[in-house]
């Protein structure tokens, strides 16, 4: 059954309460200040959907590299993560790869765009790129 690719960005993020003792009440700050994951919670929010033949055609759009392997990763992991240290890469290969691409491709370059000047502004954030079954489409920033 073909799947459905789904970008999800942090939207948030929350110590779980009931795993930080209040003894360590600087410590969870100091967790979240610097972004480990150890008992905190990351909150996702979806931001594009596509299907997952159409997401395979785009990519191939993409010249052959670094970027182009991290994004064929999903069909082998399941899922990616999109950071800080991909941005620049990013933004250089969707505007190398953008005059070849179809209207609907542009939408989503754009989305991507977009979601990557976040990551500048706020390094914390990050994109998570999943493989599912689950069907909808949306594009929302």
């Amino acid at each position: 059954m073909p799947g459905k690719v789904k970008f999800f960005k942090l939207s948030k993020r929350f110590v779980d309460e009931k795993d930080a003792p209040a003894e360590v009440e600087q410590l969870k700050y100091y967790a979240l200040a610097i972004g480990h994951h150890i008992g905190i919670v990351d909150c996702l929010s979806p931001v594009m959907t596509m299907e997952e033949k159409d997401y395979l055609e785009w990519i191939s759009k993409f010249p052959p590299g670094k970027v182009r392997r991290k994004l064929e990763g999903l069909t082998k992991w399941g899922e990616i993560e999109i950071n800080r240290e991909h941005v620049a890469l990013l933004v250089s290969t969707l505007s190398q790869a953008f005059p070849s691409f179809l209207p609907e491709e542009k939408e989503w370059a754009n989305c991507l765009l977009k979601l990557l000047h976040s990551i500048q502004k706020e390094p914390a954030i990050y994109v998570v790129v999943r493989l599912s079954e689950e069907n909808s489409d949306y594009c929302r920033q």
